[in-house]
């Protein structure tokens, strides 16, 4: 799915694309997935899990917090420029799927918060509330969304100051 939407789009990748890409049949497809939106679902899970991924493999406890959350969104957002058809498909159209691609969103979200508050939170006295963690990942994946807009996605590394000052502003005491 992922080489298959990276290559045409959403909207233009057809079942035949995916299976042709996986090198698998139709019948294995459909023993795997129901539709093409759950399959989008899929990768997009996986997309983000990744990407959630190299963040955590970018927290380094030798550094100070402030440093290990710079390195830590400068790795995320470096992930996810990565690809830009991809990008798009991921934070735009995944949307189009209405209430299941909407509920995706959030699943990722919540676990990208989630962890955010046990990196943040760790050994703090004051600690970062789930509201304000799900507005930060918010917040970011806004400025993400800007950059795919504006045809920038490449450029998505260079929002890192900007992401990491986001971050530092809600967790100061």
């Amino acid at each position: 799915m992922a080489h298959a939407v990276a290559a045409k789009g959403y909207a233009e990748t057809t079942i035949a694309d995916i299976v042709a890409e996986a090198s698998v049949s139709r019948r294995t497809f459909y023993e795997h997935f129901t539709t093409k939106a759950e399959c989008l679902i899929a990768l997009y899970e996986a997309a983000s899990h990744n990407a959630l991924k190299v963040l955590s493999d970018a927290i380094d406890p030798s550094h100070g917090w402030e440093e290990q959350v710079e390195r830590a969104l400068g790795a995320y957002l470096g992930c996810m420029s990565v690809n830009p058809v991809l990008m798009r498909t991921l934070f735009i159209e995944i949307l189009g799927l209405g209430a299941e691609g909407l509920a995706a969103r959030r699943r990722v979200n919540q676990e990208i918060a989630d962890y955010m508050l046990g990196v943040v939170n760790a050994g703090r006295a004051e600690k970062l509330s789930p509201q304000l963690a799900m507005a930060v990942v918010g917040g970011i994946h806004e400025l993400v969304l800007q950059a795919i807009e504006d045809g920038k996605v490449t450029e998505l590394p260079e929002l890192t100051k900007t992401a990491t000052r986001l971050v530092k502003a809600v967790t100061r005491p």
